[in-house]
C-alpha cells in the first residue's frame, strides 16, 4: 500500500509563514513592461565590459555625459556614472564578475546587518556597494532621477547602491538588473518594495536562483528573497512576469541539475541583449509554470 507522508509541522509551519509573509507583496500589471527602455538599460549593462571610449559614445547617443569611469583596484569592481542634463537623469551601472577578486566578492555569503539600510544584505556585495556609492555620492546631483543597472554581480551591486541611494533620499526612478543573484532576505526585500526594481533573467541562466531556496533552512529568518519583479525572458516576442513567491519558486528542479557549460551561456549579456530586441517590436506576455512540488520539495514520496 502506498503512503503519502506530510512534510514535518514545524517545516511546513515556517513555510506557509514565509508564503504568507510573501504574498503581500505587490503583484505587477502586465503594462509595466517597456521594452526599449529595457534595452536601454541592458545596453548599459553591457558596455562597461567594454572601454572608456565605447561607453562614452553610448552615453552621448543618449543624450549623457559621462562623469565618472572607475576600477577599484583592490576588488577589481568597475562602475560609471553618466548624466543626462536636459531630462535631469543620472545613470549608474556596474559590471559583473570578471575576474578572481570579483568572485571572492560572490563568494562571502554571510548575510550581515548594514547599518545605513537596517536591511541583512550579501556580505560581499554590501562591501563593493559601500565601495562605489563612497566615490558616487559627491558626484550625485539631489532632485535628479537616478537609474541604477548592471550584469551579474554588477546587477546586485547595483541593487544595493539604490538602498543606500533611497536610505538618503535621493530619487531612485528605476533598477533594472540583468542575471542578478540574490542580495537579502525577505525582510529586506519588503523593506524596499516601493522602490521600481526589474530583475531580468533568462529561464535557465542559474546565477539569480543562487543561492538556491533550501526548504530546510527555512527557520532561518535569514532566507535569500529577491525583491522586485522578475521578468523572465523567452523565444521570440514571449515573456513572462513572476513577482514574490512565484519568483523565488521558480524552475526548483532546475537548482538542483549540475551547472554545465550551457548554464553559464545562459547568463551570458549577449544572450539577453538577443532576446530582448524583437521584444522592443511585439512583446507577448505568458503564463509561466513553475515546476514547485511542495511535498517533494521536502523530501516526501509515495513510497510504500
Amino acid at each position: 500500500m502506498r503512503h503519502f507522508r506530510l512534510p514535518e509541522s514545524r517545516y511546513f509551519s515556517s513555510l506557509l509563514t514565509l508564503f504568507l509573509v510573501a504574498a503581500s507583496l505587490p503583484i505587477y500589471a502586465a503594462d509595466a513592461i517597456n521594452f526599449s527602455e529595457i534595452k536601454k538599460q541592458a545596453l548599459f549593462a553591457s558596455v562597461v565590459y567594454g572601454s572608456e571610449k565605447e561607453i562614452t559614445a553610448l552615453a552621448e547617443s543618449n543624450r549623457y555625459r559621462l562623469n565618472l569611469y572607475h576600477t577599484i583596484p583592490d576588488i577589481q569592481v568597475t562602475f560609471f556614472l553618466a548624466t543626462n542634463e536636459p531630462e535631469r537623469t543620472q545613470l549608474i551601472s556596474v559590471r559583473g564578475t570578471t575576474n578572481v577578486e570579483n568572485a571572492v566578492v560572490d563568494i562571502a555569503l554571510k548575510l550581515l546587518t548594514d547599518e545605513k539600510t537596517g536591511a541583512r544584505l550579501h556580505q560581499g556585495f554590501a562591501y563593493a556597494a559601500r565601495r562605489v556609492y563612497a566615490e558616487l555620492k559627491p558626484l550625485l546631483k539631489p532632485g535628479y532621477k537616478i537609474h541604477a543597472t548592471g550584469h551579474s554581480l554588477g546587477g546586485a551591486v547595483a541593487l544595493i547602491v539604490a538602498m543606500y541611494l533611497d536610505a538618503d533620499r535621493f530619487e531612485v526612478d528605476q533598477v533594472v538588473t540583468f542575471g542578478q543573484p540574490k542580495v537579502t532576505n525577505l525582510s529586506g526585500a519588503t523593506s524596499i518594495q516601493h522602490l521600481n526594481i526589474t530583475r531580468v533573467v533568462t529561464a535557465t541562466d542559474l546565477v539569480p536562483l543562487v543561492p538556491p531556496f533550501d526548504p530546510l533552512d527555512l527557520n532561518n529568518i535569514d532566507i535569500y528573497w529577491h525583491a522586485g519583479k522578475e521578468l523572465i525572458l523567452l523565444d521570440g516576442d514571449r515573456y513572462a512576469l513572476l513577482a514574490a513567491a512565484d519568483s523565488m519558486l521558480r524552475a526548483t528542479q532546475f537548482t538542483r541539475q549540475p551547472l554545465t557549460e550551457e548554464n553559464v551561456k545562459n547568463h551570458y549579456m549577449r544572450l539577453y541583449l538577443d532576446l530582448i530586441e524583437p521584444k522592443t517590436k511585439s512583446a507577448r506576455r505568458v503564463t509561466y509554470r513553475n515546476d514547485f512540488n511542495l511535498f517533494n520539495l521536502f523530501g516526501n514520496d509515495q513510497g510504500s
